[in-house]
């Protein structure tokens, strides 16, 4: 005779998969920080140290992802309330990139990339389809803090000291200059990146998961002393804003101003003390602003100046194939071919959405800007009265912002986080959550 399923047995298969996607996003944060075009140049860990300390190659996330995907199956359930236009974009914008991919002017590139979009998607339906109807979050959300404190500690590690110590090990090696020019770049710069490629990926993943954390956070201490309510997320907040000041990310301070103005508008208090209490930290802000990168505008903005001179060249290939792209993640190639010859080369647009027009079509880089633009409008509405939904927005809206000069949307750590909260968070304010099912 079969046994019972009793609401324990369901409850304990809930966590255990919460668990597993909370695990899966730590191991996105902490190991895939590489866009993943750069996968040729991961070695496979040869020990248990290299395995610690070292990043993985995407074939071992693909596989973990599919145990995800599989694991959604079962929970998997029909939504209502939500546009079908809507989720229907990701799978048109997706099924364009395998098109391009036919077209493309080098396949390698393409292949490398389509699989890490074709998980971003899975993720967004795991958190529409999955994630959604389960009510043990705790184990997810242990997880997802677990990562971001790795995080916060790597980049706090190398500012107080971490990044010289590398420094003086690898220009004790004999063969130091053979190192990527890239990397040696980015060791010779005081600017902490923590696990992901650059600085610059760093504030993105800071954007993401410090309102994120503290919306996380605010809902688990509801229990505790104010005192401890209060303490334990400012002093988040502390460690995130140190950590974003000392990666040196100029787009990721503004963007940062942004979120947290777009947090004071949030509060229940009069219009008057918002205004002032807003107009006060934007003019700090951009006090400190102006002062810390004096030396860099007067320079010239030598970053900027690259960008326009990616983005023309995203242009031009928009121009010249605007049907099908140059193919999923060959900007590359194509820049090589059009930059001016005193350039420095790059491997992406530093503009996810002009690359995804440049890359896959007109009407791609349309599909993805619509599905980002609309997810965030539905996501603010249904996030009203609701703080740990409005975090999520706001943490989404910054990496929603950054992707006008960055390519977060490449870099594992930052786009499959962002596809599933956008899907889970969307989708959960139409059901009633139980009491408590948060942890």
């Amino acid at each position: 005779m079969p046994s019972k399923v009793t609401p324990q047995t369901v409850n304990g298969w809930e966590a255990i998969y919460s668990g597993l996607v909370g695990l899966f996003i730590a191991f996105a944060l902490i190991k895939w920080g590489n866009p993943v075009i750069m996968d040729a140049q991961i070695a496979t860990p040869s020990s248990y140290l290299e395995a610690v300390l070292a990043p993985w190659p995407m074939a071992w996330a693909y596989r973990l992802a599919l145990v995800v995907l599989l694991g959604g199956l079962f929970f998997a359930k029909k939504v209502t309330g939500i546009s079908r236009v809507w989720l229907a974009l990701p799978l048109v914008w997706f099924g364009l990139q395998i098109i391009s991919a036919f077209y493309a002017v080098d396949t390698a590139l393409c292949w490398a990339v389509i699989p890490h979009f074709g998980v971003a998607v899975a993720m967004f339906f795991v958190g529409v389809y999955s994630f959604t109807h389960i009510s043990r979050f705790g184990p997810f959300w242990m997880a997802l803090l677990g990562a971001f404190a790795v995080l916060l500690l790597i980049g706090l590690r190398q500012h107080f000291g971490g990044l010289e110590e590398t420094r003086r090990f690898l220009y004790s090696l004999p063969n130091w200059n053979d190192l990527p020019p890239e990397f040696l770049q980015k060791i010779g710069s005081n600017r902490i990146y923590s696990t992901l490629v650059y600085p610059n990926a760093f504030a993105g993943a800071l954007l993401l998961l410090t309102p994120v954390s503290m919306g996380c956070l605010a809902g688990a201490l509801r229990g505790f002393s104010t005192t401890i309510r209060w303490l334990v997320p400012t002093a988040i907040l502390g460690l995130s804003i140190s950590c974003l000041y000392w990666s040196g990310s100029k787009a990721g301070w503004l963007i940062a101003l942004i979120q947290i103005a777009a947090g004071l508008l949030h509060l229940k208090i009069s219009a008057r003390w918002r205004v002032i209490v807003i107009s006060g930290l934007i003019a700090l802000g951009l006090l400190d602003f102006a002062l810390k990168y004096h030396d860099y505008f007067r320079r010239g903005a030598t970053s900027v100046s690259a960008r326009v001179d990616y983005w023309q060249a995203a242009w031009i290939t928009i121009k010249d194939f605007p049907f099908v792209g140059s193919g999923p993640g060959s900007f590359m190639v194509r820049y090589k071919e059009l930059k001016d010859p005193k350039s420095e080369m790059t491997r992406l647009a530093h503009n996810d959405y002009l690359q995804q027009a440049s890359d896959s079509g007109i009407v791609a880089g349309l599909a993805f800007l619509a599905f980002w633009s609309a997810g965030l409008v539905l996501l603010y509405r249904k996030s009203k009265g609701d703080w740990l939904g409005f975090s999520v927005f706001l943490g989404l809206l910054g990496v929603f912002l950054q992707g006008f000069v960055e390519f977060g949307l490449y870099i594992p750590a930052i786009s499959w986080p962002s596809w599933f909260l956008l899907g889970w968070f969307v989708v959960r304010a139409n059901r009633v959550d139980k009491p408590g099912s948060h942890f």
